[in-house]
């Protein structure tokens, strides 16, 4: 498999295949990344978009100060924020995704949905930058210093979010 670098030295000399393999790898999590900032599906798939583009355009501008994917979701955050501006909008609303699951057993099922449906309260109970914070921490699996360049903000900021944010969730959780 290429690395991201390598993919985007060829889109930046507009390699149409290169292009397509750095979107496949990257669309699910910054889709994710987008929908959990802005809260709307529709415009998180406008966004994500409108900032692949902008990756196709300024691949030759990329200065490796930072991986392949923090640059991407940098843009597209930039991307969303300028949306959300253009809108008037100024707050961003956090929104935890559905999580089907595929337990055979109706019991466990059951127990695996209230399971969901409390950590989905929990994480609806922190505020924005807590639980983006969390997000590229553990589903995206982004260092401190990629979600503080993403989110413009030092990284040990981050740092903190994620340990209030983890305080916050282990209580929330540990309630009945």
């Amino acid at each position: 498999m290429e690395d991201d670098r390598n993919l985007l030295k060829r889109v930046a000399m507009r390699d149409q295949t290169a292009m397509r393999a750095l979107y496949e790898r990257h669309h699910g999590a910054v889709h994710a990344f987008l929908k959990a900032r802005g809260s709307d599906p529709a415009t998180a798939s406008d966004v994500l978009h409108d900032a692949m583009l902008e990756v196709w355009k300024s691949a030759d501008r990329f200065q490796s100060k930072s991986s392949v994917k923090t640059w991407i979701f940098a843009i597209a955050r930039n991307k969303l924020v300028d949306r959300l501006r253009k809108a008037s909008r100024t707050s961003l609303v956090d929104e935890v995704p559905d999580v089907a699951d595929d337990a055979p057993n109706p019991e466990a099922a059951a127990m695996a949905a209230n399971d969901t449906a409390r950590l989905q309260r929990c994480l609806e109970g922190l505020s924005a930058p807590h639980s983006t914070a969390l997000r590229l921490a553990f589903f995206d699996d982004l260092t401190y210093e990629e979600i503080g360049e993403i989110e413009g903000v030092p990284h040990g900021t981050i740092k903190t979010r994620i340990f209030h944010a983890k305080r916050l969730m282990m209580r929330c959780l540990g309630q009945r």
